[in-house]
């Protein structure tokens, strides 16, 4: 039987071969159960732990350092990537992401929301002024971010008689790191757009200052997943309710 459409290019299922993929996605969910099952006495939730995020690693990282002092028992292995993951087939325990969830053989937990911010450094707006509505970006230095997956560049939406309104703007500078176009901005070479818990340090000491902070618009949700099932191992457990509880984002 032929499970699987090869090309010089591609692989992809045939009709028998995802029929078979699902029916043994449940054999093995039943195995997983049968030994978490067996587990369940065990006192402290412990062994590897597999976890998919973001490239965000700064929002995360020292949420990890307090679950691995508290529960040194577990393993951590952290997989930063903005790819999209398949949750069973490639084994993680649970992943972070952000948008709504999209897979209903996922279990889902809003780890918060977040807003996107228009931010420059002092100097910058001292030296090129500080734009008084969205068209103004049209003359000032934007530093744009890529999609690393897409390549896509991400786009700048702003409030406009309480509707979203997208802008072309120029690209003074282009970056693929969420945390490098903030450090861009730092350094006094333009204006971005980014997350508020991206820049909530650089705005706090005065590194930057948000602006068109009337037109803000765009808003976003981080979410934990893990595969569904009654059981849940005591690892995976824990570590849902620690993260829920430290996320340090807007509930």
């Amino acid at each position: 039987m032929r499970l699987f459409h090869r090309s010089t290019r591609s692989i992809t299922l045939t009709a028998q071969g995802t029929q078979c993929v699902e029916r043994c996605r449940r054999v093995l969910t039943e195995l997983e159960v049968a030994g978490e099952e067996l587990s369940q006495n065990v006192s402290l939730p412990q062994g590897p732990l597999r976890i998919s995020l973001p490239m965000i690693a700064r929002l995360f990282v020292a949420i990890f350092g307090e679950f691995q002092s508290r529960y040194q028992d577990i393993q951590l292995d952290l997989e930063f990537t903005d790819r999209l993951t398949d949750v069973i087939t490639e084994g993680f325990d649970a992943v972070i992401r952000s948008g709504a969830p999209k897979d209903s053989g996922l279990s889902a937990r809003s780890l918060g929301t977040y807003r996107m911010l228009t931010v420059a450094s002092p100097a910058y707006l001292a030296r090129r002024g500080v734009p008084q509505c969205p068209e103004d970006l049209h003359q000032q230095a934007c530093i744009h971010f890529r999609f690393p997956q897409s390549g896509k560049l991400q786009t700048w939406l702003f409030k406009r008689d309480d509707q979203p309104m997208g802008l072309e703007l120029p690209r003074a500078m282009i970056c693929n790191s969420v945390e490098g176009r903030m450090d861009l901005a730092v350094q006094g070479l333009g204006i971005t757009y980014a997350a508020d818990f991206v820049v909530r340090e650089a705005l706090a000491d005065g590194r930057l200052v948000e602006v068109l902070e009337a037109f803000t618009w765009e808003r976003g949700q981080f979410n934990l997943l893990w595969p569904s099932g009654r059981q849940v191992p005591p690892k995976r457990r824990v570590f849902i309710e620690f993260f829920v509880t430290h996320m340090p984002l807007t509930r």
